[in-house]
């Protein structure tokens, strides 16, 4: 198992260098650019582990369903650093493969992008849209087994048919070895990927803004 600092995810995946149009908006909120740094460390360079008797989430679990949120979005460079994340831990090779396989295979529809789902019967029913949800493809399961399995549905659920959560979801994943605190650190580890991908999607486009007003 490998982990490789950066001394900031956003500004490495942007190329942001000192000085920078970019480097300077960040500046105006130092304190949530040292909190996203904070989280990904958390998440994925952890200072603890559980102990051996625990059921870990482990880093190559955390990456594999990394590059699979990320790849939802279709080729990206967060995908591209989580994928690589992936191949840098003591996981078989084909564990990326059938991650990247997966993700391209469900990647988010252009014509109806989501979120998914059905709100309870109101106003907001007008909203409701149908939309495709996930189970691992039966070439892949073996490689991923039933708990990442679980927990790659999970992740697409969260992404894509937010709305449709319930109880059962998380029994799903209590079913296939998930702790509790496990399944609370997964809901976190994708929720902080949708913040990272709307960060540095809005940051590129006030680059590219700026770009064009020069």
């Amino acid at each position: 198992m490998t982990a490789t600092t950066i001394p900031d995810v956003i500004d490495h995946l942007l190329g942001i260098q000192p000085r920078d149009a970019l480097d300077a908006i960040r500046a105006h909120r130092p304190q949530a650019r040292l909190n996203a740094q904070q989280s990904y460390l958390a998440l994925f360079e952890p200072a603890a582990t559980a102990t051996p008797s625990e059921v870990k989430f482990t880093l190559a679990e955390r990456f594999a369903v990394a590059a699979f949120v990320t790849g939802l979005h279709g080729p990206n460079a967060l995908n591209a650093f989580y994928a690589d994340g992936l191949s840098r831990q003591d996981a078989p090779p084909s564990l990326l493969k059938a991650v990247s396989a997966e993700a391209a295979a469900n990647a988010v529809n252009s014509g109806v992008p989501g979120p998914y789902g059905s709100f309870p019967a109101g106003p907001l029913s007008a909203e409701d849209q149908p939309g495709p949800r996930y189970a691992a493809g039966e070439a892949h399961r073996a490689v991923f087994s039933a708990r990442l399995s679980a927990a790659l549905a999970h992740a697409h659920l969260l992404v894509f048919h937010p709305r449709d959560a319930k109880a059962a979801n998380l029994q799903a994943l209590l079913d296939a070895g998930w702790s509790t605190t496990d399944i609370v650190t997964l809901s976190q580890l994708v929720a902080f990927l949708s913040f990272q991908i709307r960060v540095v999607a809005g940051l590129r486009a006030l680059d590219t803004h700026s770009l064009n007003a020069a």
